[in-house]
């Protein structure tokens, strides 16, 4: 027997895009209603009204502003995977540093960043890119130079990635020799040379120009495409996860303190 007031109805949880992609004030009303769920039908009928909009709020008003829609693009989740792509950016000159200061090869913290490029932005990202990003474009006639070349950069990236796998996967390459170190570092570097421009180049232009060749509907479509296989190759964690991977290879090599990259005076 179940307390006066309360419900056994469950309100089925919300995916992270149908919430993100409801206009704001349903959207805050659907977290309202499943937090409240557990607590009983009276505490969601005592919050529903105050996330109801009126047809008279003026333009620029807080509610007016509630009213207007949050969506989550494909570029939107192509850019924050850059930002993991930066990041290791940062890891690997954080090696160079090393190598070029005669201290010994972080081979492990290498081998793992190595190993989120290789399958979280070279097999996951860029093969989104070059499935869902890539074609409309050069069907529309456009950037078709630009894609080329950004094609190339993925065959060429991934060429350098697995030579850094090999150079950092095995107990020898703890204690590589000089010329090991050399072109490890150079490698490392020519990574970061290319991609660099490369992420850049997608996120000022390339991605923009996504917009005008896709139609909305579409882009909702990839949205769903882009967050399904997400979660089918890292789990639920999916994005979150990686960061957090990201952020433990950075606080063994002592870069994660954001504070540190601060200049002084």
């Amino acid at each position: 027997m179940r307390d006066e007031g309360t419900s056994t109805h469950r309100v089925p949880a919300l995916r992270r895009r149908e919430l993100l992609g409801l206009p704001a004030a349903l959207a805050g009303a659907a977290a309202v209603v499943g937090c409240a769920s557990a607590a009983g039908t009276r505490a969601v009928t005592s919050a529903a009204p105050a996330a109801t909009p009126t047809a008279a709020s003026p333009a620029g008003s807080p509610t007016a502003a509630m009213e207007q829609e949050v969506p989550v693009t494909p570029p939107e989740d192509l850019m924050r995977e850059h930002g993991v792509l930066k990041r290791v950016l940062l890891i690997y000159r954080e090696g160079i540093r090393r190598i070029e200061a005669g201290e010994p090869v972080p081979a492990r913290a290498l081998h793992a960043g190595a190993h989120i490029i290789r399958t979280f932005i070279e097999d996951y990202h860029e093969r989104l890119e070059e499935r869902y990003v890539f074609p409309p474009l050069v069907k529309a006639g456009k950037l078709t130079d630009t894609v080329t070349v950004l094609i190339r950069q993925h065959q060429r990236g991934r060429l350098l990635t697995a030579r850094i796998l090999n150079a950092t996967g095995t107990p020898a390459t703890a204690t590589p020799g000089a010329q090991a170190r050399r072109d490890l570092a150079a490698d490392m570097a020519a990574f970061i040379r290319m991609y660099e421009p490369h992420e850049a180049r997608e996120d000022t232009v390339v991605f923009p120009a996504l917009r005008q060749v896709v139609p909305p509907q579409r882009f909702t479509e990839m949205a769903e495409i882009f967050e399904d296989e997400e979660h089918r190759r890292f789990g639920a964690a999916g994005f979150t996860g990686v960061v957090g991977q990201v952020a433990d290879i950075e606080k063994t090599l002592g870069i994660y303190d954001l504070a540190q990259f601060t200049p002084r005076g």
